[in-house]
This record gives structure tokens, sequence and C-alpha cells, in this order.
């Protein structure tokens, strides 16, 4: 038996809570795996894993061996990482999640940069904007904009992202231009639908350093980013929305901010790794590169091309 093998196929039962979906995650046949999970329970003397007919899920002696594992294997690869001739040009497989229209927009064109630094990491990017599970998906790190609630994982904080109030140029001809928050009274905005709650989000202002919520009516709802920016592209309303997200509008005269003196609050950008994998190099690596690119300084845009990040992810 392989037994450093069979505890990473392990670990990926747990994670996954299915034999099929950890044998695809790593490459191996389903029999295989059956064979080495087997032959691992067999070696220590106890049942690791609880097979129903709708999951797998760890025993108690499988969870204690889950927790010692996931050390181990940390430890393993920071090992390897430091005695390694390749410890200066890391190598592997990087999972990585993003929100849609920032992967399009900003991460996605600068990768060449990334890549020609560490030629020996094989990139997997998913882009979307629904809410990840790390652990089960098998991803190691994600970028996501706004306030972060998940204590069970490890956020490094990126910087701010300055948003901004818009309308499409056609809108504000047939509506007006609001030069005040009580000029509001009449305009309509576009509403945007968490992915995680459903809930629909308020516009938020900053005035005199207080800020102020208001909803406006609505006749569309949206959930993604992208979906976003095109309905208010298409004169269905107000939007708020980082800088970035709408740079190419503003440039164009298509979108127009309004209410530049009460703009909302800055949204934070964070990357977040599950904690088992905060030593491995290669999710190290991406991260710092990714604070390179994205200053602490709201008001100023980040080294490069672009500004970042959708302020509904």
């Amino acid at each position: 038996m392989d037994r450093l093998l069979a505890m990473q196929v392990f670990v990926r039962i747990v994670e996954l809570g299915a034999f099929g979906k950890a044998a695809d995650s790593l490459g191996l046949s389903r029999a295989s795996v059956t064979a080495l999970i087997k032959q691992l329970e067999g070696h220590l003397g106890v049942q690791l894993l609880q097979r129903t007919t709708r999951q797998v899920a760890a025993t108690l002696d499988g969870q204690a061996y889950y927790e010692r594992c996931l050390r181990l294997l940390a430890d393993l690869e920071e090992a390897e990482s430091c005695f390694s001739t390749a410890r200066g040009n890391p190598q592997g497989v990087l999972r990585v999640d993003l929100p849609a229209s920032l992967g399009r927009l900003l991460v996605i064109p600068a990768l060449p940069a990334f890549c020609a630094r560490y030629p020996r990491i094989q990139l997997e990017i998913g882009a979307s904007d629904r809410p990840v599970d790390l652990i089960r998906e098998g991803v190691d790190c994600v970028l996501r904009a706004g306030d972060v609630h998940d204590q069970s994982l490890v956020a490094r904080p990126l910087g701010s992202l300055v948003q901004l109030t818009c309308a499409s140029a056609d809108y504000l001809r047939r509506h007006g231009r609001p030069e005040t928050l009580e000029q509001l009274e009449g305009h309509v905005a576009v509403d945007f639908l968490s992915a995680l709650s459903g809930r629909r989000f308020d516009l938020a202002f900053v005035e005199h350093g207080a800020e102020r919520c208001l909803r406006l009516p609505s006749r569309v709802a949206v959930s993604s980013a992208d979906a976003y920016v095109a309905a208010c592209e298409a004169g269905l309303g107000l939007i708020q929305v980082p800088r970035y997200h709408v740079a190419a509008q503003l440039a164009a005269g298509t979108l127009c901010e309004v209410l530049e003196d009460c703009r909302p609050a800055p949204l934070a950008l964070t990357v977040l790794y599950p904690r088992h994998r905060q030593l491995s190099r290669r999710v190290r690596v991406f991260v710092d590169w990714l604070a390179e690119r994205f200053p602490a300084d709201p008001g100023r845009p980040p080294p490069g091309n672009g500004q970042f990040a959708p302020g509904r992810a």
C-alpha cells in the first residue's frame, strides 16, 4: 500500500463526501480508491468511513485520523518546498475561484505575468457569482469582495475598492440628473439579489461621514454582476458598483457617475483559503501576487492594467 497516496485519497473522500468525486479529483479509478481505503482501514485496524446509500462520512476514529492527515500532508508539502531545488519555483495544480466579472476584467488579463514568474504552477480557475464550498469542491483559495463572515477560513485583506453610483446617459436624459439624495425621489434602481440569501440590496450612500441606505422602486432585479451593469446600460435604473467594473462605459460616456459627493463606502477585497492549506507554497505565492496588484489605498488604481472587483459579488 502506498500510505501517502492512501492518506491523500482518504482526505479527499472526507472533504467531498463520495468515493467517486474523490477519485475524479485525484485522477484515479474508483476501484483503486476503494482498494486503498480498504487497505488503509486494515492497516490501522479501525473503520475510518461510514458508508450510506447517499454519502460517505468519517467515523469518530476517521475524523481524528483526518485531522492528523491534514497536518502531516501540509508539513510534507512545506518540507519539500523548503528542501527542493525548486524552492523558488513552486509547482502543481492551484485551484482558484473568482467572481465572474472580476476574473474576466482584471485577474485573467494579468495572469501572463504570474505564469511567467511561476511556470510550473497549473491554474484551474472557476469564475462565477455563486458561493463556493472550498473544502467540498477542492478549491485552494477564493477572492471575494464585501464582508467576510466564514470563521473557518483564513482571510487576508488585500485592500479596498472605490464604489460609485451611476446611470446610463439615456436614463438621465429621461429622468434628470439627481444632485442630492433628496432629488432621488421619482428615480428607480436596478435591484441586485444576493446569490447566498436572495435578499435585495439597498443603495448605500455616505453623507457627511454617515452611511444612509435608501430603497428605490425597481422594475428589474438581477443576480449577477455583469447583468447588473447591463441592466444599467439599458436604462433600467441606477446601480452602485466598484469603479473598475464600469470604467470602460464611463470613458465612453454610455454610463455617468451621479451623486459623486456621497459615494458608497469602499468595498473590502479579501482572499480566503482553508486553514490546512495555509502552508501551501502555491497558495502563498498566488496570494502574495494578488497583494502586489491591489493597493490598500481605495482611491488609487492598482499597478498594471485595470482597477478591481465586482461590488455585487
